[in-house]
């Protein structure tokens, strides 16, 4: 047992190094007068205006929630309880990546009496269909800024010569792809019952037996619009705070969007709330989109420090408040 934790300490601290080594490389060349000159110049009704929007995704979050949470098991949940496990769960997520999760079944497990397997199972569910809504977002943003993406990914890859390669070796493409399918097949068949190969297989089962429980529930109309809400929320989240900074304040909804996805996609890195992963790829698609490199990483700042800021707060009173709250007993039977 002490192995485990030294191990899961030496992760936690893995984890954060990468991070602050990445904020460092990207600040490191950042004057801090300029961050100050920045925050000074920034119309702050339209930052706060972002952090009420997205105090409003927490409370979609947590009704979400509340819809999967579908069991007489307990104590019924109530939305001020959802939210507040739902900024408990953030703020241990600022600490330790994904330890949130747990700490928000926790801590309804405790007040509620629901157990904690049940909940962790509705969080997979959730974190199943956000998945799906990021990919669709994705998808979406690729629509609306079609060229913007051909032309990152021209940067990257050549795409006319590697059309033209693929095409003159078309069967060899061909034949590699179904022999890669053969192999991916064997694997999985002569290795099922290795480790790695079970948790991905419960994985994917996982989502599967996930998104097929949202049918059966009494609200999943509600539990659907909840979750392309949320994503709404966040896009307008973003959208708000650029138009607060001088240099993002002229960027288009379609560009607003990418830089949302790049966004989405550094916080959901293995890190300690996205630090230096959300920076870093928020930066770089803001260069992209012609702000100057120093604006693009203090962007990127201000809106990770705000809603790091937020959490911090929401959380720290939701934990007071909850701990407060007297542990769930059994009603005894007469």
């Amino acid at each position: 047992m002490g192995q485990k934790y030294i191990r899961q300490f030496i992760q936690i601290l893995i984890s954060l190094g990468i991070a602050v080594w990445i904020f460092w490389f990207l600040y490191q060349d950042i004057a801090l007068d300029e961050l100050i000159d920045q925050i000074r110049s920034s119309n702050w009704a339209w930052i706060m205006f972002s952090l009420v929007i997205s105090m409003l995704g927490y409370l979609v979050r947590s009704w979400r929630w509340i819809l999967l949470i579908d069991t007489e098991e307990g104590k019924k949940v109530t939305l001020t309880r959802a939210y507040h496990a739902v900024m408990i769960g953030n703020l241990v997520n600022m600490l330790i990546p994904r330890a949130g999760e747990v700490a928000r079944c926790g801590v309804l497990t405790r007040t509620n009496g629901i157990s904690v397997g049940y909940l962790i199972g509705t969080v997979i569910v959730e974190r199943s269909v956000d998945l799906l809504c990021l990919v669709t977002t994705i998808i979406l943003a690729f629509l609306v800024e079609k060229e913007l993406f051909l032309s990152l990914t021209r940067q990257l890859i050549d795409l006319e010569s590697l059309g033209q390669t693929i095409l003159s070796n078309l069967p060899v493409v061909v034949g590699g792809i179904a022999v890669l399918m053969l192999l991916i097949f064997y694997i999985f068949k002569q290795f099922r019952d290795h480790g790695l190969i079970n948790k991905l297989q419960h994985f994917f089962r996982e989502i599967l037996s996930g998104l097929k429980r949202i049918g059966k529930l009494s609200n999943p109309t509600g539990f659907w619009i909840s979750s392309v809400l949320l994503w709404v929320i966040y896009f307008m989240t973003m959208y708000t705070i650029s138009f607060g900074i001088p240099s993002t304040a002229n960027l288009s909804s379609g560009e607003v969007l990418l830089v949302m996805v790049m966004g989405s996609i550094g916080m959901i890195a293995p890190v300690q709330g996205g630090i230096g992963t959300f920076h870093a790829l928020v930066a770089f698609i803001l260069i992209q989109l012609g702000i100057s490199e120093v604006d693009g990483k203090i962007f990127a700042v201000i809106i990770h420090s705000t809603q790091v800021i937020v959490i911090l707060g929401a959380g720290l009173i939701s934990w007071l408040i909850m701990m407060k709250l007297p542990s769930w007993k059994k009603p005894e039977q007469t």
